[in-house]
């Protein structure tokens, strides 16, 4: 299982972004059997929850500090979960990693690192006030 995160970038606080990451390798399951989330983690952090849906698109959740201005999506035909983010703030500075969950949570949209087996190589957002 690979993850390809991309669409990072430098924006200005006010701004948008729109994360990408791309799937292969899958086996075992097919790609939309997985659950997917976003994370992300500051220098100095830990890597924390961002947004997650689930196998069914129109099941989604958002950390408080993210809701209303960050939108997940997933097209499975492109294997493909986005992160739409608007209103971007300096506090969303961080290295953004996309993540498929292992099969074992009972939640449809897992939050907890653990609950996410594969991860891709992150994808660096700043954003300057």
């Amino acid at each position: 299982v690979q993850l390809q995160a991309s669409g990072g970038g430098l924006v200005q606080a006010g701004g948008s972004l729109r994360l990408s990451c791309g799937f292969s390798g899958f086996s075992g399951r097919t790609f939309s059997r997985y659950r997917l989330g976003w994370f992300r983690q500051a220098p100095g952090k830990e890597r924390e929850f961002v947004a997650a849906i689930g196998r069914s698109t129109g099941n989604t959740d958002y950390a408080d500090s993210v809701k209303g201005r960050f939108t997940i999506s997933r097209d499975n035909d492109k294997k493909t979960v986005y992160l739409q983010m608007n209103s971007l703030e300096s506090e969303d500075t961080a290295v953004y990693f996309c993540g498929a969950d292992s099969g074992s949570s009972i939640l449809s949209t897992p939050a907890t690192r653990t609950d996410y087996a594969y991860w891709g190589q992150g994808t660096q957002v700043t954003v300057s006030s």
